[in-house]
């Protein structure tokens, strides 16, 4: 008898669960199914689990390929399974290829091929909860967003466009979806849209998809006008569609639990704010050659206001930018000084000159420091007057963590509202303000920017 195991969550149950767990059953003699506990699925980054184990277990029993289920409950335990079960072949889905190798010294390993589309007409027709997403642009951060996107349940990556067509199909290819250079055929096959395409691209893109019906969840700076800001949301609004910023930072578990001990009075009165962020970029980078949307502030400048922006709100009295330029005009390092009625706060940020990046939160009886990365928050201390008080604070943030933005998006679109205060359309809306003015005291020619719509993606 040849034994072969296969693992997953298996929530919101689709075609998808079905031909993998028919493709597995078909390797052997003997299936067993290992379905994860909620307990682990977060430990591991899965998020926004629907179904209940109870659930999901029933829903693979229904399928009728398992002759064994079994209940995955750590990390390790597939190896120990392996060995108490004798497992002849593991199988798992070909979007894990090369994550399972180390278990070949076990058993045999395969890797089935993925089911595209699993979420499009066939589970349209079933009025499944599974959203479809669709990807605007091909370039690093949306190589980052579909492994993040896969680990949070209830959305399925559909498609990518791209109006230059290799890029699309280059991309296409190694993710397994589907590549549309055609805008209308790309609308026509997804629910949501994701938007990773340069600053100037936004606007339009936003507008379009928008207007075509679609839930919008596009990279920071969302636009780079805040009038811009303001007329996307209330298209928005009147086309009850969410249009969510995706500033990672804001949605991170860790920097939720900073904010409420900086807020909590734990330090007194808060009086000042510093954020620094810096990484050194190749001279041949976008960032350092984009002549109207590149430069540091533009590319790292919502991750250092944004602190700024949740302690001490959008009403400050003044503001002043600062700049090191290089020889091609961009900013390679900026300082942006803010006066507030009742303090004063500092963002920095740099591609060309590299300093020390952290945190730090001053108040009326003590200060919070994060160090780097403090925009992947998951570990600060509180200090205070008597040097040897520290109080230390972690908290676990996964992978690249836009998990934690896919999943507050999608809790949005099913209705829920406990995700709004995170970030602010007013908010948003006050950082593409700043942004504008900073392009002002830069004398960048924006005037046009969003103009002619969509734009030519630079692949």
């Amino acid at each position: 008898m040849i034994k072969v195991i296969t693992y997953g969550t298996f929530d919101l149950f689709h075609e998808g669960h079905y031909r993998l767990l028919k493709r597995a059953k078909e390797l052997g003699d003997y299936l067993i199914v290992g379905v994860t506990t909620e307990a682990y699925d977060k430990t591991r980054g899965k998020l926004n689990v629907v179904d209940s184990l109870v659930t999901r277990i029933e829903n693979v029993k229904k399928a009728g390929f398992a002759d064994e289920i079994i209940i995955e409950e750590s990390q390790g335990q597939k190896i120990n399974d392996i060995r108490r079960f004798h497992v002849d072949i593991f199988a798992i889905g070909s979007d894990w290829t090369g994550a399972f190798d180390y278990l070949s010294d076990y058993c045999r390993v395969v890797y089935l091929e993925r089911t595209k589309n699993i979420s499009s007409t066939m589970l349209r027709e079933k009025n499944s909860p599974i959203q479809r997403i669709g990807i605007i642009g091909t370039g690093r951060i949306a190589e980052r967003f579909i492994p993040e996107a896969k680990l949070v349940s209830g959305v399925s990556t559909q498609g990518v466009y791209n109006p230059h067509r290799e890029s699309a199909v280059r991309f296409a290819d190694k993710w397994e979806i589907d590549p549309y250079e055609e805008i209308e055929d790309f609308y026509r096959a997804v629910d949501l849209v994701y938007i990773a395409t340069p600053h100037d691209t936004h606007y339009g893109y936003i507008k379009s998809a928008l207007e075509h019906e679609k839930h919008v969840l596009c990279e920071k700076p969302m636009v780079l006008r805040r009038a811009q800001a303001e007329e996307l949301f209330a298209l928005a609004r009147e086309k009850n569609l969410i249009l969510f910023e995706g500033i990672k930072t804001a949605y991170c578990p860790g920097f939720h639990k900073l904010l409420g001990i900086a807020c909590s009075g734990i330090i007194g009165s808060v009086r000042n704010v510093e954020a620094c962020f810096t990484k050194l970029e190749k001279e041949d980078s976008r960032e350092l050659n984009d002549r109207i949307c590149g430069g540091s502030f533009t590319e790292l400048g919502s991750y250092v206001m944004l602190p700024i922006l949740k302690i001490f709100g959008k009403d400050y009295t003044s503001i002043r930018f600062d700049a090191i330029h290089g020889e091609k005009g961009l900013d390679l390092f900026t300082k942006v000084s803010l006066n507030y009625p009742t303090g004063v706060a500092t963002a920095t940020c740099g591609l060309g000159v590299k300093s020390e990046g952290r945190l730090l939160i001053s108040g009326t009886k003590g200060y919070i420091v994060v160090e780097a990365p403090w925009w992947k928050t998951s570990y600060f201390e509180v200090h205070y007057e008597d040097a040897g008080r520290v109080d230390k604070y972690s908290e676990i943030f996964l992978g690249d963590g836009l998990r934690y933005e896919i999943s507050d998006f999608l809790s949005m679109i099913n209705g829920s509202s406990n995700s709004e205060f995170k970030l602010t359309r007013g908010e948003s809306a006050t950082l593409a303000g700043i942004m504008e003015q900073f392009m002002r005291s830069e004398n960048r020619d924006y005037e046009n920017m969003g103009a002619q719509g969509l734009q030519p993606e630079i692949s």
